[in-house]
């Protein structure tokens, strides 16, 4: 049965490829591609908190923080180069003279990709590491998380000058002089993207399928009996912590080129409980669930705020009431409940 399950997770991968690649490209138009473009931002995040909530046990609530990172430090780079030899607008607005000294490595596509994979991936580890040696988990790691967001998002908003304030960093539309909000270019992205997300998928799929992915599941069950059979759970936790804040970061990088600007909306409180729903509607154990549950309400969200502009978010709200009361294990627990069921049908006299 559980040879069955695994093949059915591969199966669910290769079929997500599939559509991401082969079928949506060709049956939606450009501006439908794009916003399935900044869906798809998301489901990086919603990957991320399938291995830490789903795997290891850790429920973040501040996965937008790395979010975040990525996604600004993509648009210093952008809005650099479209601002170029001047001052970005914002800073001429908040009567800054000369770019701030931390802005420099910005000017450097090269640069800007390393940190985005760097810097959060050591604040992420140094955080969590010193956390989880200390034995905080459970909500009480969930509460530290969403405090942090929301100190991140009153650090943005305060730092007018440097950040963009509540307005965010906006308006930029090439990348190394490349256009990037041209119909070909939004298609281009959209493969490059895509691309990105299955070997997303295929990395998390091959953490799990590990020995560390074992060792993982049995600390999130029985933490106390690893940690006496000589594991450092510690730092465990925190490398599968610190891969699911570079997932974030690539996404929020992503994010900046595809929907053209960044803001404080995306780091708070608000946003990265939305990402965990991601990972919840689509199963908290399942990689591909994550990021058919990061499309799903995307989608929702475009749709039903165009149909019913008053109420969608009513529509919304009970869309997830109904999963957590009849689908805990969300779209991907169904499926795998009626594989489970299907071997007894067949034996049934």
């Amino acid at each position: 049965m559980n040879s069955l399950i695994r093949q059915s997770e591969l199966i669910a991968v290769a079929l997500v490829i599939f559509l991401l690649l082969a079928v949506f490209p060709l049956v939606l138009d450009p501006f439908r591609l794009n916003l399935m473009g900044k869906y798809m931002s998301f489901a990086f995040v919603a990957i991320g908190v399938v291995l830490t909530w789903g795997y290891g046990g850790i429920l973040s609530l501040g996965q937008g923080i790395f979010f975040g990172m990525g996604g600004y430090m993509m648009a210093m780079f952008l809005k650099l180069e479209a601002s170029a030899p001047e001052l970005p607008d914002f800073m001429v607005w908040s009567s800054v003279e000369k770019l701030p000294l931390w802005w420099t490595p910005f000017h450097s596509l090269t640069l800007t990709i390393l940190l985005i994979l760097l810097v959060p991936a050591v604040l992420a580890y140094l955080f969590s590491y010193l956390i989880f040696k200390k034995r905080v988990g459970g909500v009480y790691f969930s509460i530290v998380t969403l405090s942090l967001a929301l100190a991140m998002t009153v650090l943005i908003v305060g730092q007018q000058g440097d950040t963009g304030g509540a307005n965010g960093i906006t308006d930029f539309r090439t990348l190394l002089g490349l256009d990037i909000i041209g119909d070909h270019a939004k298609r281009v992205l959209y493969y490059v993207q895509s691309v990105a997300v299955s070997l997303a998928m295929l990395l998390a799929l091959a953490v799990v399928r590990s020995r560390f992915g074992k060792i993982l599941i049995a600390i999130r069950d029985r933490e106390d009996r690893v940690r006496f059979s000589g594991y450092n759970t510690a730092h465990m936790k925190a490398f599968v912590f610190t891969l699911a804040a570079i997932l974030s970061s690539i996404g929020g990088a992503f994010y900046s080129v595809q929907v053209g600007l960044i803001a404080p909306s995306v780091v708070g409180v608000a946003a990265s409980v939305e990402m965990v729903i991601y990972a919840a509607v689509g199963g908290r154990l399942s990689i591909p669930g994550a990021v058919v549950g990061a499309l799903l309400i995307g989608f929702l969200k475009s749709y039903l705020s165009e149909t019913f502009p008053e109420g969608w978010l009513y529509f919304l709200g009970a869309l997830f009431i109904l999963v957590v009361l009849v689908m805990p294990n969300g779209l991907a627990g169904l499926v795998d409940r009626m594989i489970r069921q299907r071997p007894l049908t067949r034996g049934a006299p």
